[in-house]
């Protein structure tokens, strides 16, 4: 299979080039930047350059986007650009190209205000059926090219399929309350219990996708670890995150202690995998257990694929409060 990846040179975009790479598939990468994982250097806003990359393509893994940490560095008409024209051009040539699948990599920021709950509420059960409420233009550009996706499935018979990936970025958190208050590693522990989730899962779930995109037509995904909570955890969640982990994954609060690590007071969301893991057949590997027994045992949690990726950062220049901007 040829298989075409957007945003090569990027975190996702290298690790689904790096894997696909080791398969049978032949890989096109197309990014703006040039890498040791990109063929093709220009941008999807061109509608010539998208057109000759989709020559014989019998899959696309759309993975090119404009990020959150963007929002303060790029104008929202640059967002709309990438997000929404790019995406806009990558489908009307796939069709044109008799692409079987498109995977379109979206991004749980879509839910937006949706992810927080009323004072004194639960905590919030986040599912395929959440409405998303973005708050920026990264989340409205992004939910944009999802139904952009949904429309040239109807209309036009291009099975596509959505994976809304949470956090997996390796660099420090953007709160500089966060940042100050917790080690890094144990900021991303904590998020595996419900917004994180290794790269090389990401990467199977797409793999996933096209092989179950033609049978499927148009879904949406969340992809995420599997979190150990419930639905009952919820109210108490909210107010003693610390003993509902501990009710589910024991030996945590012993490993955490040997380092100085500290559960979030509160969790107020998290996402849930079930209809992936269902539908795709997904077995995502890397979860909050799996760090902690990596801890146990003096392991790195890290996928061997994330550790090869690495970090690269968003900004060609840094920023004296953090490791993005401050947004306006």
């Amino acid at each position: 299979m040829r298989i075409l990846v957007t945003g090569s040179a990027g975190h996702l975009g290298e690790a689904l080039v790096r894997t696909l790479r080791e398969s049978e598939h032949q890989v096109i990468g197309l990014d703006i930047a040039a890498s040791p994982f990109t063929d093709v250097t220009g941008s999807i806003t061109d509608r010539a350059l998208v057109k000759r990359s989709l020559e014989g393509v019998d899959a696309v893994l759309h993975a090119a986007t404009l990020h959150k940490p963007h929002v303060a560095t790029h104008t929202r008409q640059d967002f709309v650009d990438t997000n929404v024209t790019g995406t806009l051009n990558l489908l009307e040539e796939s069709v044109a190209a008799r692409v079987g699948a498109f995977i379109f990599t979206s991004t749980t920021s879509t839910f937006g205000r949706a992810l927080t709950p009323p004072p004194g509420a639960p905590a919030t059960w986040i599912t395929e059926d959440v409405v998303p409420i973005p708050k920026n233009i990264y989340g409205v550009t992004k939910l944009a090219a999802e139904n952009l996706c949904e429309l040239f499935q109807r209309n036009l018979g291009l099975p596509c399929l959505v994976l809304r990936t949470s956090r997996f970025f390796p660099e420090a958190d953007d709160h500089k309350d966060t940042r100050e208050a917790y080690d890094d590693a144990n900021v991303k522990a904590n998020e595996f219990l419900y917004r994180r989730v290794d790269i090389e899962d990401i990467v199977s779930a797409h793999v996933l996708a096209i092989e179950k995109a033609r049978a499927l037509g148009f879904r949406k995904y969340i992809i995420s670890a599997t979190t150990p909570f419930t639905q009952g955890d919820l109210v108490d969640l909210q107010r003693d995150a610390s003993s509902v982990v501990a009710r589910h994954v024991p030996e945590f609060a012993a490993e955490y202690a040997k380092r100085g690590w500290k559960m979030f007071p509160g969790i107020e969301r998290v996402y849930v995998n079930e209809r992936a893991r269902t539908e795709l057949g997904w077995r995502p590997r890397y979860d909050f257990a799996h760090v902690v027994d990596c801890l146990r045992h003096g392991r790195e949690p890290r996928s061997e694929l994330a550790q090869q990726v690495g970090s690269k950062g968003y900004h060609a220049e840094t920023f004296e409060h953090g490791p993005y901007p401050v947004e306006t």
